[in-house]
């Protein structure tokens, strides 16, 4: 079997994935989704920390581990859903890509919970580790970049100027349709840098 690379950005209860494998050289999208990582999708568990906020600290961390619990679960249904659709394919898949934030180590609940800008960072990095662990359970090598350091390292490693790599990542979902967002365009860099350099 060929092999894949599955490039991730995440949402607050949603995740873009694109599964990429390279044709002579070439990148070549083998799938496109947009998994929920919630059962209810509506505000109170897509930002599990804002909704915690609201409650006394023990009600919080059970509320808390309770949709951890059930994120993992949708996010490791997700993997293996494309790792099932890529299969169908001809490929394995054999690394991800996950888009990172600023990676700045969050502290105690009581903290977060006393803290706006910190519930948004624990809010993003609470689907992020439900993914991290999804590739554990799948024994799936992940390579992490922050994002905002994504063109840079994909240009490097590509040696392509920022505008023909985004050029060339838009010209991937022509093909696709809509939707083909800079989401899908940053899962796609990412999955395909991954895939090249596989650090």
């Amino acid at each position: 079997m060929k092999t894949a690379t599955v490039g991730f950005r995440v949402h607050s209860g949603w995740t873009s994935l694109v599964a990429l494998a390279l044709d002579k050289g070439k990148p070549v999208v083998l799938a496109r989704q947009r998994p929920h990582l919630v059962e209810t999708f509506s505000y109170t568990f897509r930002q599990p920390y804002h909704t915690a906020e609201k409650m006394a600290l023990d009600e919080a961390r059970e509320f808390l581990a309770k949709q951890q619990a059930e994120a993992r679960c949708y996010a490791l249904a997700a993997i293996r859903a494309v790792e099932k659709d890529v299969g169908q394919q001809g490929y394995r898949v054999t690394r991800a890509a996950l888009l990172l934030a600023s990676g700045h180590k969050l502290p105690e609940l009581v903290k977060i919970l006393a803290a706006h800008s910190l519930i948004h960072t624990a809010d993003g990095e609470f689907f992020r580790e439900a993914l991290l662990h999804g590739f554990t359970q799948c024994k799936l090598p992940v390579t992490c970049i922050k994002e905002r350091e994504l063109i840079g390292i994909a240009s490097a490693t590509f040696r392509r100027k920022p505008a023909t790599l985004a050029r060339v990542a838009g010209d991937l979902g022509k093909a696709l349709g809509s939707p083909w967002t800079q989401d899908e365009k940053f899962a796609a860099i990412a999955a395909w840098t991954a895939l090249v350099k596989p650090v």
